[in-house]
């Protein structure tokens, strides 16, 4: 069970060592696009259909046509990477049990948006984390984790794409381990609980009125979805990559300096934030030269240096 990107490694390692793979439940189809006219199908379907595996798009998970099509396939086990929160007459169907693969080391960041809010609090390692399944989510007993380390340079795309192979490894032992029966579970630490809530887009405005590190961790930590976001001449922009410069003179936090040219840096609580990656509302994204080569600044929201 899985929707997106994220989840297709951990279905092909199991295909790839022979597992028998039955059927993949996934999302529906979503029209979406320029004009949303284009059929979009989720990653994993692609996949499956690719393998001639059986897909299974239920609008309701607790639809009986599909209770009674998911019962028909007898399965041993399933397993859940990045799907949606299941009712137990899924999760509790097979009779192995519903093992999920969550993007943190549990029970650091339960929630939806667990990768995001570890590079936004300045991490400096987070993991993958299979677990059984039960009724509150993100709570099962744990069974196998492993750690990713998040470097001053990783963003939140960059952190999921390794996760997204570390991941894989970690349910193929976690499948291997529940067939052989050659496995022990783990209650989570109820003390060492952080949360991971879903990312809004009124969430994503950048605070200049932070620190230089807090903002460069918030902007790495939305790169590249949802993408963090300021206004700019009373336009909305996303900003996906930033530098910190500490200087001993600082401008009152949210001045925005530019020379035009070359660069726009904007004054943080104990430095500034030089913007490097932009995306102006209705522009394609790119590189700060090539903005301000294209864009003329209002000079009523600028200071300049010099």
């Amino acid at each position: 069970m899985g929707t997106p990107d994220f989840a297709v490694p951990s279905l092909d390692i199991l295909v790839q060592n022979g597992l028998n793979v039955i059927a993949v439940i996934t999302s529906t189809d979503k029209y979406g696009g320029r004009g949303g006219k284009k059929l979009i199908e989720s990653a994993i379907k692609k996949y499956a259909v690719s393998k001639e595996i059986p897909v299974l798009q239920p609008k309701n998970l607790k639809n009986p046509e599909f209770l009674e099509e998911l019962a028909s396939y007898k399965a041993d086990l399933q397993l859940v990477v990045a799907f949606r929160m299941l009712p137990v007459v899924v999760w509790d169907m097979p009779k192995l049990g519903t093992y999920n693969l969550h993007g943190s080391l549990l029970p650091r960041y339960r929630g939806a948006a667990p990768i995001n809010w570890a590079v936004i609090n300045g991490d400096k390692y987070t993991g993958v984390t299979t677990f059984k399944l039960k009724h509150a989510i993100d709570t099962g007993d744990l069974i196998y984790q492993e750690k990713v380390q998040i470097t001053e340079d990783d963003n939140a795309g960059s952190v999921h794409d390794k996760m997204m192979i570390v991941g894989a490894n970690l349910v193929l032992k976690t499948v291997k381990s529940i067939i052989s029966a050659d496995y022990q579970t783990f209650p989570q630490d109820e003390s060492q609980v952080s949360k991971a809530p879903k990312i809004f887009h009124e969430t994503c405005e950048i605070d200049f009125n932070k620190s230089s590190d807090e903002i460069y961790n918030f902007v790495r930590g939305l790169c590249p979805y949802p993408g963090a976001w300021m206004t700019l001449d009373g336009l909305e922009m996303k900003v996906f990559d930033t530098e910190r410069s500490f200087e001993d003179n600082i401008a009152t936090a949210g001045t925005i300096i530019t020379d035009d040219k070359r660069y726009i840096k904007i004054a943080a609580s104990d430095g500034y934030i030089i913007l490097n990656d932009v995306k102006l509302q209705g522009k394609k994204r790119m590189d700060i030269k090539s903005f301000l080569n294209g864009y003329k600044m209002n000079e009523a929201f600028i200071a300049s240096e010099g």
